[in-house]
């Protein structure tokens, strides 16, 4: 029975990352309602459960803060590009779904439009992990975003059918599940992505500098 509840058990050691995605979901959501915040609130959010990931994560809230405040200035940018591209997106989609006319133009902007969301979709999912993980202008966040997401597209897969279940469930199965929502996810999309970051360090991948937190930032690696 002592065996069960010691700290360093499996079990309790899931037990205890479970309740910190909780914990740092409600972080996230209430440095999420100014809206404008939401950039630097996922960043935060990324850079405790990319440690968590590695069992090096220490006070969850002190840590969540401290990448707020560091990155919430490029954060920012990044998040009100990202809503512009998304409005704009929305509008197109609303659009072409009341148009649909049966015609050549028609069919290739659609594909154009699908294409489109995917790639605003990779960008979405993979951007605020990298801001949090690593330092550069934001162009070359964008671009690598892309990049790291097309080619890891198994991880791009995994990750997209994490928050479309997490979303499933909340909305149509059992609503209070919100209470775990982008915490819980994060979590799970870090240990997806822990590997492919640190084989992105190891590769010398272009325009991203070494972890802020582990190298020299004035390092680069190459992503092609």
């Amino acid at each position: 029975m002592n065996q069960l509840f010691n700290p360093d058990n499996p079990l309790m050691r899931f037990i205890t990352k479970i309740t910190y995605s909780v914990y740092l979901n409600i972080l996230w959501f209430l440095c999420c309602l100014p809206i404008v915040t939401a950039g630097a609130s996922t960043t935060a959010l990324f850079y405790v459960t990319l440690k968590m990931a590695k069992d090096e994560e220490g006070n969850i809230t002190k840590e969540f803060f401290h990448a707020f405040h560091q990155n919430f200035k490029q954060a920012t940018k990044i998040w009100l590009i990202l809503f512009g591209l998304g409005a704009v997106l929305a509008f197109d989609g609303y659009v072409f779904y009341h148009m649909r006319f049966e015609n050549v133009f028609w069919t290739a902007a659609t594909a154009v439009f699908l294409v489109a969301l995917a790639a605003y979709a990779i960008v979405l999912m993979y951007i605020f992990p990298l801001l949090a993980r690593f330092d550069n202008t934001v162009p070359a966040m964008f671009k690598n975003s892309i990049l790291i997401g097309m080619r890891f597209l198994f991880c791009t897969a995994l990750m997209a059918v994490i928050h479309f279940v997490m979303a499933l469930v909340v909305i149509r199965i059992f609503t209070p599940a919100v209470i775990f929502g982008e915490g819980l996810c994060a979590m799970l999309c870090s240990y997806l992505l822990s590997n492919i970051l640190k084989l992105c360090e190891e590769q010398n991948i272009q325009d991203v500098p070494e972890a802020q937190t582990e190298a020299d930032p004035g390092a680069e690696v190459d992503f092609s």
